[in-house]
């Protein structure tokens, strides 16, 4: 069956537009112009954009600026869109040319055409309602496409957030959970001096709470907005009543309170903030990532490794070594983290490249961090509920690192210096001897105090030999 088209025209020319279209020629070109990624527009992104129209339409319509029977189609329209429909008709790619225009026009001609529906016109007869003159009035790419990008942000980051909450709670409970099982500390994959498991699970839970304190103090930058600034910020085409209330509108419609930037200029054309925002998301990648390196360590083996935490079996490990189970989790925690840490440096150079009054490349700052957001937000999901709730510990091999080590020697330090504690881990090191045995043969100290000193449990708290 041959496809129906429309013919539309704009100021480049004509081009055959599919009948049953609701996006128009500008939609077209872009997706024509712009095969970059093979990725659509973030579909929150896409709402938020609309939630912006639909905020416009209402206040052009309650100040007069916009004949009350547009105003209500287009309000319509846009509430169709806000409840999921007509997804396919968002077409343009993640990354495009022009700063965000066609991602604007996108939105501006499926909310157009579905008003124009509406109002019982056919697709494409913008003289009913115009995607520039209506749907985008008052308004400029360069004000609603940041502020898109904001709400965006906001919007991705509260699961974020509430993902990295059941984190650290989970992570909180396995710090009690093995509060009572001694193991080696280690520094630079060498023996240091005994410590609980729980320690070593809280240390994972406190960095990922100033994860969250970190995001969540970013996040205030994305509340300041540049609606009302239109093209640089001058308000060019900007009714006063529409200056005054649509940040307000905007507030009402999102749930959060919003406030316009004081500086309109500044607002339109610095990015910063979504720098700092990606920076906190790279932060927290990093310390995901290295929590999942020392996961995959304590879990090596399980017989020639550490062995002293067992992951949870998830899946096969190899297609060729039967009974291999891998640490996929950890493993894939890893790649999001790396994927987020390589983000942020195209966010940090698409920010520093914008010139004078617009930075045009918005769209790959947005792609990425949304994708960060995204990204992050999965992998914390899956390490949460597929690794860190059902990891057991091995208190057995742990007991016996412990028991093996020359590392409880630097407890000997206050009592018979450095360099006579040195030897004595030497000896052991080479001769396979307990340190308290070299101690007590040698008779450097009674059998009272060494116990006492080193005794592995009083070594894991500060200040512990004093109780």
């Amino acid at each position: 069956m041959s496809k129906l088209y429309r013919t539309e025209s704009d100021s480049v020319g004509e081009l055959e537009v599919e009948k049953e279209a609701y996006y128009g020629i500008q939609t077209l070109r872009a997706s024509k112009n712009f095969d970059i990624t093979g990725s659509r527009m973030s579909r929150t992104f896409v709402k938020n954009i609309t939630l912006i129209k639909k905020a416009a339409a209402t206040v052009n319509g309650e100040y007069g600026l916009l004949d009350a029977h547009k105003a209500a189609a287009i309000i319509y329209a846009c509430d169709e869109v806000l409840a999921g429909k007509h997804t396919k008709d968002f077409i343009v790619d993640a990354v495009q040319g022009g700063a965000g225009t066609s991602a604007n026009m996108n939105v501006n001609e499926v909310i157009a055409n579905i008003a124009i529906e509406k109002l019982g016109g056919e697709k494409g007869d913008y003289s009913i309602i115009s995607p520039n003159d209506d749907v985008n009035m008052e308004q400029s790419t360069n004000d609603v496409i940041p502020t898109a990008g904001k709400l965006t942000v906001l919007k991705l980051s509260r699961a974020l957030i509430e993902e990295l909450k059941k984190l650290h709670v989970a992570l909180e409970e396995k710090a009690v959970e093995f509060n009572d099982v001694l193991k080696m500390g280690r520094t630079q994959l060498q023996d240091a001096v005994p410590m609980r498991m729980g320690q070593a699970f809280h240390a994972f839970a406190t960095a990922i709470l100033r994860d969250i304190n970190r995001i969540e103090r970013n996040l205030t930058e994305m509340h300041v907005i540049n609606m009302g600034g239109t093209a640089i910020g001058t308000a060019i085409n900007a009714k006063k009543e529409y200056f005054d209330h649509i940040t307000d509108k905007l507030s009402d419609l999102f749930g959060e309170p919003l406030q316009r930037a004081g500086d309109l200029f500044d607002g339109t054309q610095n990015v910063d903030c979504f720098v700092s925002v990606s920076g906190a998301l790279k932060a927290c990648a990093v310390n995901l990532s290295k929590m999942c390196n020392d996961l995959r360590l304590m879990s090596s083996g399980p017989r020639t490794g550490l062995g002293e935490i067992i992951l949870p079996a998830k899946q096969n490990g190899s297609s060729i070594m039967p009974g291999k189970v891998n640490p996929v989790i950890p493993e894939v925690v890893n790649q999001a983290a790396f994927l987020v840490i390589g983000h942020d440096v195209t966010i940090t150079l698409a920010a520093e490249a914008g010139q004078l009054e617009l930075n045009a490349f918005e769209p790959v700052i947005f792609y990425q961090i949304f994708e960060s957001i995204s990204a992050l937000r999965g992998a914390v999901t899956t390490l949460t509920e597929n690794c860190i709730k059902g990891i057991t510990v091995n208190r057995e091999r742990c007991e016996e690192w412990v028991n093996r080590s020359v590392g409880i020697v630097t407890a000997l330090n206050p009592y018979i210096g450095y360099k006579k504690a040195a030897e004595i881990a030497k000896e052991s090191l080479k001769t396979g001897e307990p340190i308290k045995s070299i101690v007590l043969r040698e008779k450097l100290l009674d059998e009272k105090t060494l116990n006492k000193v080193l005794n592995p449990v009083l070594l894991t708290e500060p200040f512990s030999d004093k109780d």
